[in-house]
């Protein structure tokens, strides 16, 4: 049975073709990403999607943890996409997250490479797609966001990146997350479907990002890479020039960026 959270969403409308025809409540999960690859291996339909309050185990980029209390938003969509398509889910999921919070909120939130979310410097929404490739198959591929909504400051000190929160980024105004559900669940919609009639978010993507310009270190492997980031090629890999002039083009899948407007 649906959740307040789930069920007070749908009683707003949810006029989504794909994403969301499906959606599991859980009170608590260890991840809704493995929820999400669960409901893959048993055959679920496209665009079904696991939300939870609490997650007792949740991850984010290159295995890190991420902080999982109640009051704010956890959720994976499940995508059967080509190769080609599976190249953009994560700057299409990073476009779709920052449209939402801007549509809900009226906040500005930029993007650091590739997709965390930003509000003044500071995370407030991170994107973790993870897909099971077989050849040049696409078995699935999961996506997955977290929020923070309503998280009291108190409960960001102290951790290793700089975090905020919506309700703190709007002066302590508690945020709708049921209305903040539905954008996203809508926002990925219309992209995906976008994606599947060959328009990528790569533009939108790109204005967002706040990365570009910026002094970094990029850590692939046992290479660390330190220079200025001038771009992004036509898959949304980064491009960075060194000292001395050379540019290497780096995959999010490969690295760790460290010192683009905000640590990992």
């Amino acid at each position: 049975m649906p959740s307040n959270l789930v069920s007070q969403g749908l009683r707003r409308g949810l006029y989504t073709r794909l994403v969301g025809r499906r959606i599991l409540y859980f009170h608590e999960l260890d991840s809704t990403m493995n929820q999400a690859a669960l409901e893959a291996e048993n055959g679920a339909q496209e665009g079904t999607v696991v939300v939870a309050e609490t997650q007792s185990a949740s991850r984010g980029r290159h295995g890190r943890s991420w902080i999982s209390r109640p009051g704010n938003l956890y959720c994976s969509t499940l995508f059967y996409p080509t190769l080609d398509q599976l190249r953009f889910l994560s700057c299409l999921a990073g476009v779709a997250a920052a449209r939402a919070i801007r549509r809900t909120t009226g906040l500005q939130p930029r993007l650091k490479w590739p997709n965390d979310v930003l509000l003044e410097g500071r995370k407030t929404a991170g994107v973790l797609v993870e897909s099971v490739v077989e050849g040049q198959d696409v078995k699935f591929a999961v996506v997955g966001i977290g929020v923070n909504v309503n998280l009291d400051p108190e409960e960001l000190a102290g951790l290793p990146v700089a975090a905020t929160s919506l309700r703190e980024a709007t002066g302590g105004e508690e945020v709708a997350r049921d209305e903040l559900l539905v954008r996203l669940l809508h926002e990925l919609d219309a992209l995906y479907r976008e994606l599947l009639q060959g328009q990528t978010p790569l533009e939108e993507w790109k204005g967002l990002l706040d990365t570009l310009g910026r002094e970094v270190a990029a850590v692939s492997g046992q290479e660390r890479y330190e220079g200025v980031a001038v771009g992004v090629d036509s898959v949304g890999n980064l491009r960075v020039k060194l000292e001395g002039g050379k540019v290497v083009t780096l995959s999010a899948e490969e690295v760790t960026v460290q010192g683009a407007a905000v640590g990992n």
